[in-house]
């Protein structure tokens, strides 16, 4: 782990060093990073302003060149190896042996400084941490150093991404990409090799098994094991692919193909599409929304926030609600935040729109506009007399721009009947 990583690291930020590195920035130019040098670096709102807010203390000289005087040495991580839930990512650069035999050495050299840059900015977006660049190849973890919940979900989208950014990549020819993900227990953080093949390595099953599905992926493909379906099955269309015999396993292995994200369900639909478990010990809740949806028929609008720590069942409530208004009319929306889309204020709208009309990435534009003529023509025939259930879930609430569309709605709600 080398300085700049170490210093990142007690910040959960160490999965930007090779983004940073990528862009030869290094201590003596970190403390004259801007917003806007590192909105150019790919990387998402919370992580430039958590960037910037350590980077006020490397504004004295001493700092520069001394970086971890700002760190106490308890701060300072010891690179000592971790048993954790990890999940892992193999892309590797198609046709790269071609592309050598047609390019220069130097113009080659770009082309890969390119693809490499462009890959260490995807991946930053979603809290992935490159381990290691291997020529054309890139081995990444989703999990370590800093662990989310939905480290799995983070990888696939990361996947997929990355078929689409490495395509805009400016070179002679388009480059495509093969991406390999499993998930399962490994033992992390053991440094090995110096300077340029140093890495954080890795040990157990799932490094190799996400090696091998990237071998066995068709180009700009995203191949997932067994092990990672079963943690976003129902958030993305996948397609089974059957068994496999890979080298190094003893029994066949199941893979997916990721197709993209799932538009036809809402987030909660999707992650509880096998059933979710009864509702325990919140009549006085459900009571209190029941009471203000009667308020919001009678012509009173109303907002509800339910508010708390992620996991406590706020989803859950909302969904007995709509169970209890089953035999009622009324128009359900349902907006769903993202902390992958947090730079786009209109997301909400656009997903709602998208699972309303039933769109999909791969479609002809003409049938998008069709079906969304159709949405639209049906919302046209609506009472405008019926009540409106709207729901905003996963709401960031340190981004202002979303406060201010809630402060407006709170504003203008008693006019309306809402229940929000």
């Amino acid at each position: 782990m080398d300085e700049l990583e170490r210093w990142l690291a007690p910040l959960g930020l160490a999965q930007l060093a090779p983004v940073l590195r990528a862009n030869d920035v290094d201590f003596e130019i970190l403390p004259e990073l801007n917003e806007a040098d590192l909105e150019k670096f790919g990387l998402s709102l919370g992580q430039r302003k958590k960037l910037l807010k350590a980077l006020a203390s490397l504004t004295a000289p001493s700092a520069r060149t001394a970086p971890n005087a700002t760190l106490a040495p308890s701060q300072i991580p010891a690179c000592s190896a971790e048993r954790r839930q990890l999940t892992v990512m193999f892309c590797d650069l198609v046709g790269s042996t071609a592309l050598a035999s047609r390019l220069d050495p130097e113009d080659l050299r770009e082309v890969i400084g390119a693809y490499q840059r462009c890959v260490a900015a995807t991946v930053a977006r979603f809290d992935g941490f490159v381990a290691k660049y291997m020529g054309d190849g890139v081995l990444l973890y989703f999990g370590y150093p800093q662990a989310h919940e939905d480290d799995a979900e983070r990888a696939v989208r990361a996947g997929l991404a990355l078929v689409e950014a490495v395509g805009r990549v400016q070179a002679a020819e388009p480059l495509r990409v093969r991406v390999g993900i499993a998930t399962g227990l490994a033992v992390v953080g053991d440094v090995i090799g110096t300077g340029a093949a140093q890495e954080q390595a890795v040990v157990g099953e799932t490094p190799n098994l996400a090696a091998r599905l990237q071998t066995m992926a068709d180009p700009d493909a995203v191949v997932i094991a067994q092990s990672t379906h079963q943690l976003v099955h129902g958030l993305f269309e996948l397609t089974d692919l059957g068994r496999h015999d890979l080298k190094g396993f003893g029994e066949p292995v199941q893979a997916w193909r990721v197709l993209g994200q799932n538009r036809r369900r809402d987030r909660f639909e999707a992650r509880h599409a096998r059933g979710v478990t009864p509702l325990v010990g919140r009549e006085h809740e459900l009571g209190l929304l029941l009471d203000r949806w009667q308020q919001a028929k009678e012509g009173d609008g109303q907002v509800v926030l339910l508010s708390g720590e992620p996991g406590i069942g706020k989803s859950r409530l909302v969904r007995a609600l709509r169970e209890r208004l089953a035999n009622e009319p009324y128009t359900p929306l349902s907006h769903f935040c993202s902390p992958f889309h947090q730079t786009s204020a209109l997301y909400p709208i656009i997903d709602l729109l998208e699972r309303a009309a039933g769109l999909s990435r791969d479609e002809a534009p003409e049938r998008s506009l069709s079906k969304l003529e159709a949405l639209l023509a049906q919302l046209a025939g609506l009472a405008t007399n019926q009540p409106v259930l709207t729901l905003y879930e996963d709401v960031h609430w340190a981004d202002p721009t979303t406060l201010e569309l809630l402060d407006r709605l709170i504003t203008r709600v008693q006019r309306l009947p809402v229940l929000g």
